[in-house]
């Protein structure tokens, strides 16, 4: 059972969106799908080369009320962290949901 109080940080859910890139192709944005008050908490890091840049990969249990829809191109958004969603199912009868999602850091 999550304690609705625990949710204090406040995230900014993106949805994907394209748009005609004029080539024959899209170019893929983001817009702001909804404010949600959610749990985070870490569970652990990986070293992770992108591109030639060091780095490492933190993932996340983020935990919001459940009452949108959700699918893996949406992340989520806190200041200048972008939270990459890897999976998520319904917990509490479905009141809530849990996503494990991941967090680059260079």
């Amino acid at each position: 059972m999550i304690d609705p109080g625990a949710l204090k940080t406040r995230l900014t859910l993106e949805a994907p969106v394209e748009t005609d890139d004029g080539q024959g192709g899209v170019t893929r944005g983001y817009a702001t799908f909804a404010k949600v008050w959610a749990q985070v908490a870490p569970l652990g890091a990986r070293p992770n080369v992108t591109a030639d840049a060091d780095g490492a990969a933190v993932r996340y249990r983020i935990v919001t009320r459940c009452g949108y829809v959700l699918t893996l191109q949406h992340r989520f958004v806190d200041g200048s962290r972008v939270y990459r969603i890897l999976s998520f199912h319904p917990r509490d009868g479905g009141r809530f949901i849990e996503i494990e999602a991941e967090l680059r850091v260079e």
